[in-house]
């Protein structure tokens, strides 16, 4: 070694961060900077299966009566591992399944147990989500044995509602189709705290005013899926519990009755556990070390099993008979008085002030050992609230109702982030429609679309109207919870008619063309709605020079108001849209930041949301026709002009004020243009400008073109399940 040699001894070969969570990542440095990262979050390269795997084709090889009876067979076999309270699994697998779809939420539809996001951080480590590791271990012979032919998400759902079966309750129903994921959602926002069950405070503007809670939150706390059975931030508070459970659930869709029977039924079967002291268990299960193996909150000293099993702290059960489905819940709720006290673990539970020994829950490991019930704040709200109390009575005079409620209820909980009856698979799908599905008729088919396609382009709408309303029509699905879309026409129905973003007297000027056009030929409004939008996008791509014919498939069929949950669809309203340069009001996110947000919600990547914006602008489909972005000489061609002066440095970006920039000549300082943030981002993001100089390139007029073309039939087939099935 010379004296130019660096010496190494000592020396890590590797950098240390460089791909582990402790690295500093650019989002780190640059906080403020726009984050793409969402809309690549579900890449191909993370998916082992390959293109080539169609997790619905493997389904027809189940054998779902052989799966359910091995389910059976694990719920009532315990394991020495991780021992089975009485025995029995029911509560276990009830409370997976529950906390996977728990997880839910009406706002942004993200969320939800359709994913079987709850094997990955953040949901594997919630400290609500204590031990429904151990729930999935137990699973794992099932899933070992069965591969690919069941997916995670759809095994511990129906592990759920098997467990319920075993219990003694006639279920409503189960369908599979969800597909697994393969790491986080870093897209899903669950609150800006930064620690866990940190006070919930900081989530509303008043936190004894629950509608004050921040959107699109529904849970309390970070970390829990619903409410704090201690009370509002821990303080046993009852009413304000109450007001809060109506609040949360209400941001899941469900209702008062819905609620009452969840939380019912919930808590008819199983057991809280706090008969040790938690400081004593490992970590989570993302903080834990190897030797955990993805195990966490382990006890360290002791037995922490069976009757000494630290979860949420409380202990105790809410029957005499945990195992089985009766109207034990609602004997026990009534008929005893209840006082405060402390868990072995040191948290607040209600217990009853006396009660007879035949009352009482056995011990999970002894049943010659009775131990004391418990309720938690939420069950003394559906005593003390005087709409939840009547509730209850309804249901103690009908315990068949009941039934019938809570297993609707649970088939809703699990299924709401499903979507449309069209992706459910398996022998066990009910056949009512239900309106949360968001029910459509099958739309006709055998109508000549090419004279309907004439008879559009002869109606004199123009451009701008077609493809704005093709737009507006499919721009409200959502990849997470597969609702809106074109197929219905609910844009033509309350609410979607009436929202600022669809410009309701163009949108009814539009349509009063289009319905006609549509009885005349046998369509569907739905169909000629895209159909119409389609024609533009090609008479475009004509007055660009590029021929262009976009696909077709007919088959969308028409919703009405009786198929429809008006309010329901008001979370599926449009705030902003980047894409046509619509902002209903100013937002503390930034314009492009809900411009992002919408591009994930759509199924977008990148590339989408920067050809659509270029092309939607070129095409002057801007809300209210206004000339923001259109930059070019020449509207109604589907032209790069956009990407073109977007990068051209012979102009320049002046703010003008009200988030509004004038494009300048350099030489002459006159104003060329008028652009927004929506507009210069794609010039001022690192990334997104990358996409715009590729496509104000020379050569990428008809590549352009192309990726406009293939974006925008995604968008209009994004919800057509009925050709997915």
């Amino acid at each position: 070694m010379d004296g130019n040699d660096i010496k190494m001894t000592g020396k890590c070969p590797v950098m240390h961060g460089s791909n582990t969570a402790s690295g500093t990542s650019v989002m780190d440095w640059w906080p403020n900077a726009l984050n793409l990262d969402i809309l690549h979050q579900h890449d191909t390269k993370t998916n082992p299966m390959g293109e080539a795997f169609d997790y619905r084709e493997a389904l027809k090889d189940l054998d779902v009566e052989a799966l359910k009876a091995d389910l059976r067979a694990l719920i009532t076999t315990s394991q020495d591992w991780w021992p089975a309270d009485w025995g029995s699994y029911v509560g276990m697998f009830a409370r997976v399944a529950w906390h996977a779809a728990g997880s839910y939420r009406l706002a942004d539809g993200r969320g939800g147990g359709g994913t079987g996001n709850q094997r990955f951080a953040p949901l594997n480590s919630w400290p609500d989500n204590v031990n429904t590791d151990k729930g999935r271990r137990l699973l794992w012979p099932i899933k070992k044995k069965y591969g690919n032919k069941i997916s995670w998400a759809d095994l511990m759902i129906l592990s759920g509602t098997i467990a319920y079966e075993v219990a003694g309750l006639k279920t409503f129903g189960f369908a599979f189709g969800r597909e697994d994921i393969w790491h986080p959602e870093k897209d899903i926002y669950w609150g800006a705290e930064k620690e866990w069950l940190a006070p919930s405070d900081g989530r509303y503007d008043d936190v004894s005013k629950p509608e004050t809670m921040e959107n699109p939150l529904a849970a309390v706390q970070m970390g829990l899926i619903y409410v704090n059975p201690e009370g509002v931030n821990g303080k046993s508070d009852p009413l304000a519990t109450a007001a809060q459970m109506r609040e949360t659930f209400a941001r899941m869709a469900m209702n008062d009755e819905e609620t009452v029977a969840l939380t019912a039924g919930g808590h008819t079967i199983g057991k809280c556990h706090g008969n040790g002291d938690p400081a004593d268990l490992s970590p989570d299960p993302e903080a834990a070390g190897p030797e955990y193996q993805g195990i966490g909150w382990m006890n360290t000293k002791g037995r922490g099993i069976g009757r000494d099993t630290v979860v949420s702290g409380i202990e105790g059960a809410w029957t005499s008979n945990p195992t089985q489905w009766d109207m034990g819940y609602f004997d026990m709720l009534f008929g005893h008085e209840w006082e405060l006290r402390k868990s072995p673990a040191g948290a607040t539970q209600w217990m009853p002030v006396e009660i007879d020994e035949a009352d009482m829950p056995a011990d999970v490991e002894d049943p010659a050992i009775r131990t004391l019930p418990i309720m938690t704040d939420a069950d003394m709200a559906l005593r003390l609230d005087p709409t939840y109390n009547a509730i209850c009575q309804k249901f103690i005079a009908d315990p068949a109702y009941f039934s019938e409620t809570f297993a609707r209820a649970w088939f809703k909980l699990t299924h709401r982030d499903m979507g449309p009856k069209a992706r459910y698979v398996g022998p066990d799908v009910p056949q009512e429609d239900l309106i949360w599905q968001d029910p459509i008729p099958a739309g006709p088919t055998g109508y000549d679309v090419a004279a309907l396609k004439a008879a559009i382009a002869g109606s004199g709408l123009t451009m701008q109207d077609m493809v704005a309303t093709a737009w507006d029509s499919a721009r409200t699905y959502r990849g997470s919870d597969m609702r809106g879309g074109a197929n219905g026409a609910r844009i033509r129905l309350a609410p979607q008619k009436d929202w600022a973003a669809n410009e309701p007297e163009r949108l009814a000027r539009v349509l009063s063309v289009l319905e006609p056009l549509a009885a005349t030929h046998g369509a569907s409004v739905a169909d000629t709605i895209v159909l119409a939008g389609n024609l533009a996008v090609e008479q475009a791509a004509e007055a660009a020079g590029v021929p262009l014919e976009l696909p077709f498939a007919p088959g969308r069929g028409d919703a009405t108001d009786e198929m429809t949950d008006a309010p329901s669809f008001d979370a599926l309203e449009p705030l902003a849209d980047g894409f046509r340069n619509f902002l209903k009001t100013d937002y503390v996110v930034s314009p492009e930041e809900m411009m992002l947000d919408r591009a994930q919600l759509m199924g977008l990547t990148a590339r989408d949301m920067v050809v659509l914006t270029g092309g939607l602008r070129m095409m002057g489909a801007n809300h209210g026709g206004t000339a923001h972005g259109v930059f070019t000489d020449r509207p109604g061609a589907l032209s790069q002009d956009f990407f073109v002066t977007l990068t051209d440095m012979a102009y320049s970006w002046v703010p003008v004020g009200d988030g509004l920039y004038e494009i300048r000549d350099r030489a002459t300082g006159a104003a060329k243009f008028t652009a927004t943030r929506a507009d210069l981002v794609f010039g001022s993001n690192s990334i997104l400008r990358g996409y715009a100089e590729l496509y104000a390139q020379d050569d990428t007029g008809a590549k352009f073109v192309a990726d406009f073309a293939d974006a925008w039939t995604r968008v209009m087939m994004a919800d057509r399940f009925d050709l997915k099935a």
